[in-house]
């Protein structure tokens, strides 16, 4: 039997590989509680599972915010992904999910959990050319095991949801927030990779705002494949990659390659290897940020502080 320590580093070292792994639980079906559909979201985000406690309801609170509940001294709100996801439970709302997004910490009740599952990111699709929602990012393609026949989990895009349900958290004029604009060299732009559709406007209307030319992108395999057609027309050119590409900005988690796949294929290339790398990405806590220390990125940024990304960018844009 592994030790709690063993399991720790081996989940850890998954960062390393294009994996991941992905908590699977079910919000309910249809009127009849049919039809109830496997959703998903990163272990990394989940900071602890706990039978539903007694919730306190909020005066005026929002839609689908059941009210906060106080967990070892700390108070987190408490949200009906079911009521968000339009289904409805069959046997209640049993189970508390515990996550931490972007340096904060909400919970999600369910109806219940199912498994861990490690994946590879190429075992999962955009869902945005899908039927899907815009509360769902992608789609996780699971194989047959342990009796289990192929299955697809929907793979929730959390930054939508806390947007949705928070538009007001987090808000600010972000052309005051970021200041002066940013000059590039004359050419050179920055590639962005971001699989969130909420994510890549925010991140737009940050760059925009600090003047700054993008291409962006939707996972790490598209801004993989840009960087080599840039590269490829620079050197036709007669130029460099780094006449081109000023700075590349990664989210993490992303289908097909993720951000520490990217920024360890960028780092650990002759032709790329000088380019600066930010990650930019609502997995917080140390132990990711350690991570992001491991494959050399040049800094990390969490979602989403359009005055901490304009700090950053100007600081490595400078140097």
């Amino acid at each position: 039997m592994k030790s709690v320590q063993q399991e720790v580093d081996e989940r850890s070292n998954l960062t390393g590989t294009n994996k991941f792994e992905l908590l699977l639980f079910r919000l309910g079906g249809d009127d009849k509680g049919e039809h109830s559909e496997l959703f998903g979201i990163n272990v990394f985000k989940i900071r602890e599972i706990v039978a539903m406690p007694t919730i306190t309801k909020v005066a005026g609170a929002p839609e689908h915010v059941l009210g906060v509940v106080n967990l070892r001294g700390q108070i987190i709100q408490v949200l009906d992904l079911p009521g968000i996801a339009g289904v409805k439970p069959v046997t209640g709302l049993n189970i508390m999910l515990v996550t931490e997004f972007a340096r904060t910490t909400q919970a999600f009740a369910v109806e219940s959990v199912e498994e861990i599952v490690r994946l590879d990111w190429t075992q999962v699709m955009s869902a945005e050319r899908s039927a899907a929602s815009g509360m769902v990012t992608s789609i996780a393609r699971l194989e047959a095991q342990d009796g289990h026949p192929p299955r697809l989990a929907q793979v929730l895009d959390v930054e939508t949801i806390l947007r949705t349900l928070n538009p007001d958290e987090g808000t600010e004029n972000i052309a005051q927030a970021v200041g002066a604009k940013i000059a590039l060299k004359p050419g050179s732009v920055i590639l962005a990779a971001d699989d969130s559709v909420v994510a890549r406007s925010l991140i737009e209307q940050g760059l925009d705002a600090m003047g700054l030319p993008y291409v962006m992108t939707k996972s790490g395999k598209e801004a993989w494949d840009q960087l080599q057609v840039i590269a490829a027309t620079a050197e036709r050119e007669g130029k460099t990659v780094y006449d081109r590409i000023a700075l590349v900005l990664t989210d993490l988690e992303m289908p097909e390659m993720d951000g520490f796949t990217l920024t360890r294929n960028i780092k650990s290339s002759n032709r790329f290897g000088s380019l600066p790398v930010v990650i930019h990405s609502s997995l917080s806590g140390t132990t990711n940020e350690e991570h992001v220390k491991n494959v050399r990125a040049d800094a990390y940024v969490a979602k989403f502080s359009a005055e901490e990304l304009s700090r950053t960018l100007r600081t490595l844009l400078r140097g």
